[in-house]
């Protein structure tokens, strides 16, 4: 099994490479190579800094959003996006503008609005509480470090809470994106991580 790590610039790569090999993965191709994303069994997609940047970066490598679109959503592929790459899913993201994103699971990503004693960025562990039964999604707590939430998404598969709740993870199809970081989420982490690898959808 081929998992496709993608490689635009903008993800914390090594963390999530190793991640993949400790639950289990045996051929992960860090890559920004529309051809081999596009034979590839599965796709991560991480991310890690402000949505245009993120997305520009993406859209920036030729061919590979359309190898990407093939290979999940006409074919089928499992997919995972992570924090920024979570984010990507939305319609739109507002930081520093408004901004297109992919467009997969609707939404809109947002800033947290500042409350007294409100921390942000919203930045260590918290609750993931699943809003429907899924295989990859499971009740647990993860580690996040984000000042940005998808608001408005139609797949919502899981919320949290910081100043109210937020969008904790996305499912639709073979598509599953997580806003927290499965790579430093300890043991929950590696075991969301194993149940993507184990994924039959």
């Amino acid at each position: 099994m081929t998992i496709a790590l993608i490689d635009y610039g903008a993800g914390n790569l090594r963390s999530v490479h190793n991640a993949l090999l400790a639950a289990g993965a045996q051929d992960v191709a860090v890559t920004a190579d529309p051809d081999i994303v596009a034979k590839a069994d599965r796709i991560v997609l991480p991310g890690v800094g402000a949505f245009a940047a993120c997305m520009n970066g993406l859209s920036a490598i030729s061919g590979l959003v359309e190898a990407m679109e093939r290979r999940v959503r006409d074919e089928g592929a499992p997919f995972l996006g992570i924090c920024v790459g979570m984010q990507l899913l939305a319609d739109a993201g507002e930081e520093h503008g408004r901004h297109a994103g992919l467009g997969w699971v609707g939404g809109t990503v947002r800033p947290f609005d500042p409350a007294p004693g409100l921390r942000i960025p919203h930045m260590g562990w918290n609750d993931v509480l699943p809003a429907c039964a899924h295989p990859v999604i499971v009740r647990g707590e993860a580690y996040y470090l984000h000042g940005y939430h998808v608001a408005g998404a139609a797949h919502v598969a899981a919320t949290s809470e910081h100043g109210g709740p937020f969008t904790a993870a996305v499912a639709r199809d073979t598509i599953v994106g997580v806003q927290f970081h499965p790579e430093k989420s300890q043991a929950y982490g590696l075991a969301t991580l194993e149940r993507f690898l184990q994924w039959r959808p």
